[in-house]
């Protein structure tokens, strides 16, 4: 019999939890009708995706056992780093509606950058100043969201 050893655990994790969304997603999109290709339902594209994503996890752990994969042991989770992030979402979720789309990004992306070891102020300042004028241009200009831009004592 031939063993299979896991060569990247890093990469078989990685592949493993993309299995694990994709299973969880597509059970969940079992819910609603599919619907066809011609005439999509509500469950249709969770689906696709689903499929998409577990093909990538999939193919991601069968290269995680190739003999050529570079040997790479799982490493401990950054238990504070994902605090950061964590948090960071949560505070725009409530934030969003007092402090406006512009003032809830501002304190997403100050608060994730905490997660890195290489955080600085000006480096995340900057950050936002890109990354708040792309979000605004792509999601409410783009995409026409109907998003409270600015903080709620300006309406």
């Amino acid at each position: 019999m031939i063993g299979l050893a896991i060569r990247n655990q890093r990469a078989f994790a990685s592949g493993a939890l993309f299995l694990g969304f994709a299973i969880f997603f597509y059970v969940v999109a079992l819910g609603y009708p599919a619907g066809t290709a011609a005439r999509m339902g509500p469950g249709y594209f969770p689906r696709l995706l689903a499929i998409v994503l577990a093909a990538i996890g999939l193919v991601v752990m069968v290269g995680a056992m190739k003999t050529t994969a570079e040997r790479e042991p799982l490493r401990e989770w950054d238990w504070k780093g994902l605090a950061w992030v964590s948090g960071s979402v949560a505070l725009f979720a409530l934030l969003l509606f007092p402090a406006g789309f512009i003032g809830s990004l501002f304190v997403l992306i100050l608060v994730s950058s905490k997660a890195s070891p290489e955080f600085t102020w000006k480096g995340a300042l900057a950050n936002a100043a890109v990354l708040i004028v792309l979000c605004v241009t792509v999601f409410v200009y783009g995409l026409g969201l109907r998003l409270p831009v600015w903080p709620s004592i300006f309406n």
